[in-house]
């Protein structure tokens, strides 16, 4: 980092926590008792703050990451402050250790871009910078740093995870893997994408290998895949790369420690007889493979001002002209998974604080048709969240879309803090935007932060039969 980039950079962190914590003595003073997921997680926080390890609310379903994290926070600034009574791991208190989280998200995206793009150091610096800060004010993850939700403390350490990854300090690594799992058990995903990531590097190096003498230069192209031949050739060399000793002697030198991970994570859901902790009824896995279709709609969304011009809207037109009969394959499936594995969750027709029921009331159950009517939509958002990603290999994309599948379709729930990584990854691996684009992005995602916030602050509403004060928020 250069001194005066990392002047810059400096000035925005503070400038970035000041806001932030601004906005949350505003949101703290409306919202000061717990509210939704935090009337579990705060309890059972304040029972760790206690010392109360052996005690467990049987309603939380993840692992005790974020209590461990907090009282390994409060406790020595407790200690150091003299601090008694009830400010000792209040609801403030708690919900103050994400913000922290905040700020060390917009480090690690930083640092993450600075990696991600070594080719285009020589590009101005107000680009890499207001890339993380425009991703850390990513608004479903920002509006989370002032709740006491997992979001910002998962996110955290699975950005930490692959930095360290980028470094090639794997053991290091995999042990932050580790903790972000105790977040959300879910992350395991992107613990594995780590390893994926290696494996990829490994088979691209293969495969440039084996294409040199034939100097094929669009060898390694996403565009390989869309022709019968392509995923032949690709499936092929897969499969003679899996079973090659060689390979999987070079692969496993540098990604064991993930694969150790992976083998206790089979261990602690062996013996957990599942994934989930607590509620199982509400958490049932199932294949929604239509939570795919709403994510590359999400992703067109909070992408537009970065991926979308006119270039790429032509180069679809183009590709449709050149292989409808691909595309019209791609339609018929998509009709298919719509049609039979569309799933809808009790919580997602039932609980009208969230954005979610209110996409699902006034957009899908207008017409039983509209599900089917948005297919064209998704195509077009597929193909864009796959052409932003061409600039990457071939098997990175492909180990990343398996990731993503994992991610996203095993839901049931419609829930927009799920995609809240993969969008994420997806954005930071897109080429460096560029200042203009950047600046709109900013002012997008801070747009959509101030209507929740005011949303969630003034538009409050009460049920009918409860006195309790309810507020919209994602």
């Amino acid at each position: 980092m250069e001194k005066f980039e990392g002047y810059i950079f400096t000035a925005l962190c503070s400038t970035n926590f000041l806001i932030s914590c601004l906005l949350f003595s505003r949101i703290t003073r409306e919202q000061r008792e717990p509210y939704m997921d935090e009337l579990f997680h705060i309890p059972q926080a304040q029972k760790y703050c206690q010392g109360k390890f052996n005690e467990w609310d049987p309603m939380i379903t993840t692992l005790p990451g974020l209590y461990l994290a907090s009282v390994g926070v409060i406790k020595p600034v407790v200690w150091l402050a003299d601090l008694t009574g009830k400010v000792v791991c209040s609801t403030a208190m708690l919900r103050f250790v994400n913000l922290l989280f905040n700020c060390g998200n917009l480090y690690l995206l930083y640092l993450i871009v600075c990696k991600l793009h070594l080719r285009e150091k020589t590009r101005t610096a107000s680009r890499r910078v207001l890339s993380a800060l425009s991703l850390s004010t990513f608004p479903v993850l920002y509006f989370f740093n002032f709740l006491y939700y997992t979001d910002a403390g998962s996110t955290f350490f699975i950005l930490f995870t692959y930095l360290m990854m980028l470094y090639g300090s794997h053991k290091a690594s995999a042990l932050l893997g580790v903790c972000s799992v105790l977040f959300r058990q879910t992350n395991i995903i992107w613990v594995a994408f780590c390893a994926g990531t290696l494996v990829a590097s490994k088979m691209d190096e293969a495969w440039r290998t084996e294409h040199a003498k034939k100097r094929d230069d669009k060898s390694l192209s996403l565009q390989v895949p869309l022709s019968v031949s392509g995923v032949k050739r690709v499936m092929l060399f897969t499969l003679e790369f899996c079973t090659s000793l060689s390979h999987v002697k070079a692969v496993l030198a540098v990604a064991w420690p993930y694969a150790v991970v992976g083998v206790g994570f089979v261990v602690f859901v062996v013996l957990n007889d599942g994934i989930v902790v607590g509620d199982r009824t509400s958490h049932e896995a199932c294949l929604n493979f239509p939570q795919l279709f709403y994510f590359f709609s999400f992703t067109l969304f909070f992408s537009l001002p970065t991926s979308l011009c006119y270039y790429r809207v032509l180069r679809f037109l183009q590709a449709l002209k050149r292989q409808p009969i691909f595309f019209l394959l791609v339609t018929l499936l998509s009709l298919l998974l719509v049609w039979k594995f569309t799933y809808v969750h009790k919580y997602l027709l039932a609980d009208n604080r969230h954005f979610p029921f209110y996409v699902w009331k006034r957009l899908f159950q207008r017409h039983e048709l509209v599900r089917f009517l948005l297919i064209p939509i998704y195509v077009f958002a597929g193909w864009n969240f796959l052409d932003s990603l061409k600039s990457r290999s071939l098997f990175w994309s492909l180990a990343f879309l398996v990731c993503l599948l994992a991610a996203t379709v095993p839901q049931k729930l419609l829930e927009f803090r799920y995609f809240i990584v993969p969008y994420l990854i997806y954005r930071l691996h897109m080429p460096l935007p560029s200042l203009p684009r950047l600046l709109m992005e900013f002012a997008l995602y801070t747009a959509v932060n101030a209507a929740t916030l005011y949303i969630f602050i003034s538009k409050t509403f009460h049920w009918p039969n409860s006195t309790a004060t309810q507020r919209f928020m994602w």
